[in-house]
């Protein structure tokens, strides 16, 4: 199933109708919990450009967590670190915000990308070539 344009809020208002349906979110690293069989990173949403990296200057989209299976190092995952993830829709869980209930929809990790430390003022850089190059300092 393709991945679907849906924010984080869309889904948190009717989590049973999209279950199972494929997203692909982004945001920053509000914290990370481990549990006994899974850990859960909580992330506000924001929306994402063409090359699927986290708009920074966008407001947010909601919140959300994503599932991952066994023990994840916290410290791997450091708040206000930016990520982008591909997973499907597992449920929801309602955590405080405050004095305000806020359901969070679980996005179950297929697959997930760290951005870099410096994101978005240091972009990757990937070269591809063929043969010798000569350079001059």
């Amino acid at each position: 199933m393709p991945a679907t344009t849906l924010s984080p809020l869309d889904v948190a208002a009717a989590p049973e109708r999209y279950h199972g349906t494929t997203m692909v979110w982004g945001g920053r690293v509000i914290a990370v919990h481990n549990f006994a069989d899974t850990t859960q990173i909580e992330v506000v949403g924001h929306p994402l450009d063409r090359a699927q990296r986290p708009d920074i200057h966008a407001p947010s989209i909601g919140r959300f967590i994503v599932v991952l299976p066994g023990y994840v190092e916290s410290m791997d995952y450091p708040a206000g670190r930016w990520l982008s993830v591909r997973g499907h829709i597992g449920g929801s869980e309602v955590h405080a915000i405050d004095e305000r209930e806020v359901s969070y929809p679980l996005l179950l990790n297929d697959e997930i990308h760290l951005w870099p430390v410096q994101f978005p003022y240091e972009h990757g850089k990937f070269t591809f070539g063929f043969g010798v190059g000569v350079g001059i300092h």
